[in-house]
């Protein structure tokens, strides 16, 4: 069941959405070469201690980090070390907190230094466009699906791979609700959106082919052909007309 929020849980969550937004911001400022993912996650912990929220990926099915770290071929879930940022790395940091109760989730690529490949420039480029024509079609009275096609229409018209296998999702009162947003799927299909529903809308776009793998720390998700991916992510609440983002 898709739940819709109240006036009050929307501001509850809107308050997690800033602790977030913060989050993102600080290390994207931090993220420079010779910085640890694990430098990284420590910033993260700091702002959220001082918040007075917690983390809600540490411990969540057993995952050991409080934020995600993702080098490169790597999707999604990575899990921060002392894996140092190198010049011409892309890196994705992907964000969920946890407060009063309420849960909002956000998630950037950004590049480290100024060796990036033009590549890897327009796939991040484009995954963060398709994020935006996702938001766009989060609109009372389309379909849930509009979300998604949009996403893959756009990431497949420039030779992207669009993932299948991890989703954006519901958000709120839990970390992941219902409904599922996948990231493809057909025009004017799946559930009508109504206002007050709050959804966390993820583009992961691929490089090469949408083909991914976990490595063995059994978290970590990798391109299959290695190929570089990309992802971006907003908690967004709809309404009667624009989506308003929350984080």
């Amino acid at each position: 069941m898709i739940d819709i929020k109240s006036e009050n849980e929307l501001k509850l969550i809107s308050e997690v959405g800033k602790i977030v937004k913060l989050i993102l911001e600080e290390l994207k400022a931090g993220a420079r070469p010779g910085v640890t993912t694990a430098d990284l996650e420590q910033k993260a912990v700091e702002i959220i201690k001082k918040s007075k929220a917690r983390s809600a990926f540490q411990g969540y099915r057993g995952f050991p980090g409080a934020i995600c770290t993702s080098l490169n071929e790597q999707v999604v879930h990575g899990i921060p070390g002392n894996t140092r940022l190198s010049p011409g790395d892309i890196l994705s940091i992907d964000v969920g907190v946890e407060k009063n109760g309420y849960y909002a989730d956000s998630a950037i690529t950004i590049p480290i230094g100024d060796k990036v490949s033009g590549n890897a420039l327009s796939l991040i480029e484009v995954t963060e466009k398709a994020l935006r024509l996702g938001i766009e079609k989060a609109v009372e009275g389309n379909r849930l699906f509009d979300i998604s096609n949009a996403i893959q229409e756009l990431a497949e018209s420039h030779g992207y791979g669009v993932v299948r296998e991890f989703v954006g999702h519901g958000i709120g009162k839990s970390l992941h609700e219902d409904p599922e947003v996948p990231n493809f799927g057909r025009q004017n299909t799946g559930p009508r959106l109504k206002s007050g529903m709050v959804l966390a809308i993820e583009p992961m776009i691929n490089e090469g082919g949408y083909e991914v793998e976990v490595l063995s720390d059994g978290w970590t998700a990798v391109t299959k052909d290695r190929l570089l991916s990309a992802h971006f992510e907003h908690t967004i609440v709809i309404t009667g007309g624009e989506a308003s983002i929350l984080t």
